[in-house]
């Protein structure tokens, strides 16, 4: 994957846009530590069902989240296709399972809309904004502390 180098302005946040299913989302680039591809997890005995299990990543146990799974969209039948997100969020360092990561963007603040009233509220929980593109598509930003297994509530 090419680097590409972006400068953030005081109104203008760079996100990092991923594929899961036929549907765009995206998380801010402060947050990405690193793309990789995918990898064979270990399953973990009573995990929620959207982690697929724990990768070592350079000597860490490190998490992975479906996010399809997360969002309700159907747990992912993973192939060397697909992408994990390593991100740190707050004290969690986890992996994000995606179909591929499509883009990274300098989104306008202006541009972030609101979830509408009537998405369904269980959807509403994980997204923050929408942000019409140019070409038509749209993209969902992740609210990741809402997306994110809770450590407290699992009482690890």
């Amino acid at each position: 994957m090419r680097q590409m180098m972006l400068q953030n302005t005081a109104d203008q946040n760079d996100v990092v846009a991923l594929r899961i299913g036929d549907q765009d989302y995206c998380i801010d680039i402060d947050v990405v530590r690193e793309i990789r591809g995918w990898s064979p997890t270990t399953v973990l005995p009573h995990a929620p069902a959207h982690v697929t299990g724990v990768i070592n990543l350079r000597g860490a146990v490190v998490a992975v989240v479906d996010l399809a799974a997360r969002l309700g969209l159907g747990k992912t039948t993973a192939t060397p296709r697909h992408v994990i997100v390593i991100v740190a969020f707050g004290a969690q360092t986890v992996g994000l399972l995606a179909d591929v990561v499509s883009d990274i963007l300098g989104v306008d603040d202006a541009a972030m809309q609101p979830v509408p009233d009537l998405a369904a509220d269980g959807m509403r929980a994980f997204i923050t904004n929408v942000i019409p593109l140019e070409d038509g598509r749209m993209l969902r930003k992740l609210d990741l502390s809402k997306v994110l297994p809770n450590r407290s509530a699992e009482g690890a």
